[in-house]
């Protein structure tokens, strides 16, 4: 099965890493963070994305990983159970938990699906979730303390920074 091969490619060091990049990348000047992003990881990487922002990236040869087309098109932004299957099934086949996995989200806060997305993942206990380009406005900056200090929850920069973009993310 294709996971059966996902999860070989992984014991055998082939795919060192996955990024999910969900949500929309938006059409101002300055929205493109999520092209960057995906454009900048890893050969050895997977990308797992979801919502609109896929027609921003999903253009980009990225090549193959394993055998694999390193891009998966998971869905839109409501089908983000999709991923999170995904993640749980690589967490059981590894028996570890998802915050353990290498394992990057990366979402974008451009509409108020992106509440539900987040707040599931959230619910979930996934840790290190980077969101952006602002806050929502709901999340005032003592909400956002708390959700750092529990949840390790980043906003992303101007350029995905440099340890996004290398395998040990």
């Amino acid at each position: 099965s294709l996971a059966d091969k996902v999860v070989e490619a992984v014991k055998s060091g082939d795919i060192k890493r996955f990024y999910v990049i969900g949500g929309c990348d938006g059409a101002e000047l300055g929205r493109n963070y999520y092209t960057k992003l995906a454009q900048q990881t890893p050969s050895e990487s997977v990308i797992l994305t979801l919502g609109c922002g896929k027609f921003r990236i999903r253009n980009h040869d990225y090549g193959t990983v394993a055998g694999l087309p390193r891009l998966l098109d998971m869905g839109q932004c409501n089908d983000t159970y999709g991923a999170v299957q995904v993640a749980l099934g690589l967490a059981k086949a590894f028996d570890c938990g998802v915050n353990d996995l290498p394992l990057s989200i990366v979402l974008s806060w451009f509409e108020q699906k992106a509440v539900a997305v987040l707040l599931s993942l959230l619910a979930l206990g996934v840790k290190g979730i980077r969101l952006g380009p602002v806050p929502p406005a709901f999340v005032t900056p003592n909400v956002f303390k708390v959700l750092q200090d529990k949840f390790d929850l980043k906003l992303i920069e101007a350029e995905p920074p440099a340890e996004l973009v290398t395998l040990s993310a």
